[in-house]
């Protein structure tokens, strides 16, 4: 069990790696998995199918507990599947992992007519975190308002799990587990590294 400063430098480095082409010359394979699962770090990522949330941080089988949801929300699903990573695992760094252009993100400030009935808990889920950008959605360009519109609901997705998982605050408080938020890029790979709480 590693400490949440050492996952999180773990997953920086990955990215690194990733973004220059120089994978890990041995990363864990399917092999090396067998048995239990010890993975260092959990990551609530989107379900959109160009993050690969293992190939993003250059990690191998087992390495990662990985939970994905359109729009990266943090759902009752999601938190048990975290809440399990915690107890089970001794997970002590969660990582919420929104990124670039996000679809369903861009379909709670816009709201366009047509969409499946399926998907509006989950823009319900995303509204609160950008509810200050609304306002001002139609009055600067919809890129910047969507680039800052997926970071405002990663942090939020990451608050979520603070305040609404009594196992995950309690760790957290007591040091044990960190949680962070992040925003990954589909033109440049990177992952930037918003914030940090806890441990």
């Amino acid at each position: 069990m590693i400490e949440p400063l050492e996952a999180l430098q773990r997953l920086r480095a990955g990215n690194a790696r990733f973004v220059a082409g120089t994978p890990h010359p041995s990363p864990r394979s399917r092999l090396q998995a067998l048995g239990p699962q010890h993975p260092f770090a959990a990551v609530l990522g989107c379900a959109d199918s160009r993050c690969p949330v293992e190939a993003i941080f250059d990690q191998g089988f087992g390495e990662l507990f990985v939970v994905r949801v359109a729009g990266n929300v943090a759902g009752a699903a999601q938190i048990g599947s975290l809440e399990f990573a915690v107890e089970a695992l001794g997970v002590r760094l969660i990582l919420v992992l929104g990124h670039q252009n996000c679809g369903a993100v861009q379909a709670a400030l816009q709201r366009p007519d047509g969409l499946p009935a399926a998907l509006d808990g989950i823009i319900d889920a995303i509204e609160p975190a950008i509810g200050d950008l609304l306002p001002v959605a139609g009055t600067e360009p919809f890129e910047a308002i969507l680039e800052r519109a997926v970071s405002a609901n990663a942090r939020h997705a990451a608050e979520a799990l603070r305040s609404s998982s009594a196992l995950i605050k309690r760790e957290v408080e007591r040091g044990q587990v960190a949680i962070a938020s992040a925003v990954y890029a589909f033109d440049t790979g990177i992952v930037t590294f918003l914030d940090q709480r806890g441990a």
